[in-house]
Parts: structure tokens; C-alpha cells; sequence
């Protein structure tokens, strides 16, 4: 019964305008990051609560921001590790394009201040290697803190979950399983929040139980715990790019999502499809380093056969 609350957070996003895909010019404000231990991390959500016992360690990331910079891949997890200013917070923006599915701003080039100053022999862009857009989305932060991870599958540090429920006839449920309305999908959705874990299980079986005279249940529930996975898309669920702020360790980390259908129509299947995007260390043209993800907006199968003729 884990999983997102359809129509909270996914539907919120900006509208773009045009049909210029091109690249913006203005910055999107993200967030800010900490980095006490000096390496930043740039990498999937997926599997990164298992970066500790596949030997992806902050020891592995050390290692590689000592070297300048480097990929680290187990072979399911990626990400990229940079060292960082620790002694001040990071600022996350981004750039972006319309998503040619849903025509919709989507994220084409994050950047990430590193508070260092660029130490290049000239002004070409490092080549750190690449990555996939992970359908669960992005994290960025403290290599260390990140150690300390917690995935979908986890158990919250706080102990509570949030049980939410939806469907034909949520709204006839609710007066006896009460809530409050957290979204629509349709129909209402309905939340009843921060509870203990054992008693968010319990409520949710008994909704799952519930038919209220009705023909057929009528009502979808899940129960979400309060992972740093969900806390992330919780934090970011009004941003306009999906990216909300969390702590995790004593250190503030950023969460990405990504906009579903986005996602489906112009990343699915990452590397094995060949869709990795490359990640550089760059001068930020005032004497700073910044580390630069850029994620080129794909193109319709239409507009390929436009422009072949």
C-alpha cells in the first residue's frame, strides 16, 4: 500500500507558454545545500539507501572529489561526487525547456555552486562522466550525510506515516475515516497525516476493507511513510520543478522529482537505452566552480520526420 498520492504535487507544475523548446535563460531557484564534509553528491534516489553496503560509501566519494571529481556506479546506482565549500550553504538552480510531451518547463540544465574557486587551466568544462534521469528522481548533498539515506522501504526516523485516499466513492468514505483534503485526482483526495506508523497501517486496512453499502470498494488507499524519500516530494510538491529541501543528517539536502509523463515519454530506460546526460565542472564566469547536469530536451518522433523532410 506504499506509494505516491496521485494528483499531489504532480499536477502542479508551471505551465510553459510557446513552442520555442529551447533553453531558458532564466534560472529557477531549487534550494541550498550543506556540505560539511567538504564532497557534495549529485545521484539517483533509487537504491541510494543501499550506497553503503554496495561499496558506494562516502569513502567512495571522498576518494573521488580528492581526484577533482568522478562517476560512481555499482552497476544500478550512479551518481557523481565533487568536493564543495563545507563552510557555507550551495546554491541549486536551473534551466529549462518544454518537455516536448507535456509541453510543460522541464529541468535541461541543473546547476549546483560549488563556493570554490575554479582551478582549470583554461575555461573548458571537466568531464565527469554522465547519468540517467531516475524516475524516482534526484538528490543532491553531503556524500556523508547521504550515508544516512533513507529509501521508499525504510523506516521513518520520526515513526508516522500519512494515510491518503481517493477514488469513486473517497468522499462517502470520509465521513467515517475523516481526513483532511490534501489533492485531487478526478475525485477528492483524502489524508489523515502524521500518524504512528502501527495505527497508518491499521486505518488504512480498515479503509481498504470498506464498502459502505456501495456497489464495489470505490476507494484506493496508501500508506506513506515519513522516508526521506517522501518527506523530499512532500517538501517539493508545490515547487514548480518538483524540488523540495530536506535534512537528513544534520545537513540540507535537496530532492528532485520528476514530473511523471515527462519521465515516461523522455527518459525511461536511462542507461540501457542509451539516455545519459553529461555532468561537468565548469567555471561560473565570476572566478567560482560550478557543477553543471545538462539534460538536452528530447524531440517528438514528429518533429524528427519534420525535419528529415
Amino acid at each position: 500500500m506504499a506509494g505516491r498520492t496521485p494528483g499531489v504535487g504532480q499536477d502542479r507544475r508551471a505551465r510553459g507558454t510557446g513552442n520555442d523548446r529551447g533553453v531558458s535563460e532564466e534560472r529557477v531557484e531549487l534550494g541550498f545545500v550543506t556540505v560539511p564534509s567538504g564532497v557534495l553528491v549529485l545521484g539517483m534516489v533509487s537504491w541510494a539507501d543501499r550506497r553503503p553496503e554496495s561499496g558506494l560509501s562516502s569513502e567512495r566519494a571522498r576518494v573521488a572529489a580528492a581526484a577533482g571529481g568522478g562517476h560512481l556506479s555499482d552497476g544500478e546506482y550512479e551518481a557523481v561526487a565533487v568536493p564543495a565549500a563545507g563552510g557555507r550553504a550551495l546554491r541549486v538552480t536551473a534551466r529549462t525547456g518544454l518537455s516536448w510531451y507535456t509541453e510543460e518547463p522541464a529541468i535541461a540544465v541543473l546547476e549546483v555552486e560549488l563556493g570554490l574557486p575554479w582551478a582549470g587551466e583554461s575555461d573548458e568544462p571537466v568531464q565527469l562522466g554522465d547519468l540517467p534521469v531516475d524516475r524516482c528522481g534526484m538528490v543532491v548533498g553531503d556524500g556523508v550525510a547521504l550515508d544516512a539515506w533513507i529509501g521508499l522501504n525504510g523506516e521513518p526516523a520520526d515513526g508516522l506515516a500519512d494515510v491518503t485516499y481517493w477514488g469513486l466513492h473517497a468522499d462517502d468514505a470520509h465521513p467515517p475515516f475523516g481526513g483532511e483534503q490534501v489533492g485531487t485526482h478526478g475525485q477528492s483526495v483524502w489524508g489523515r497525516l502524521d500518524l504512528p506508523v502501527p495505527e497508518a497501517e491499521a486505518l488504512a486496512a480498515e479503509i481498504g476493507k470498506w464498502r459502505g453499502g456501495l456497489r464495489g470498494k470505490g476507494v484506493a488507499v496508501t500508506v506513506e511513510k515519513h522516508t526521506d524519500e517522501q518527506r523530499f516530494r512532500k517538501a517539493g510538491a508545490d515547487h514548480p520543478l518538483l524540488a523540495g529541501t530536506i535534512e537528513v543528517a544534520g545537513c540540507q539536502v535537496l530532492g528532485i522529482d520528476w514530473e511523471a509523463a515527462d519521465h515516461a515519454m523522455s527518459h525511461h530506460g536511462g542507461r540501457d537505452c542509451g539516455l545519459v546526460h553529461p555532468v561537468t565542472l565548469e567555471p561560473d564566469g565570476s572566478g567560482g566552480t560550478v557543477l553543471r547536469w545538462t539534460i538536452p530536451q528530447a524531440e517528438s518522433e514528429d518533429e524528427d520526420e519534420d525535419e528529415d523532410e
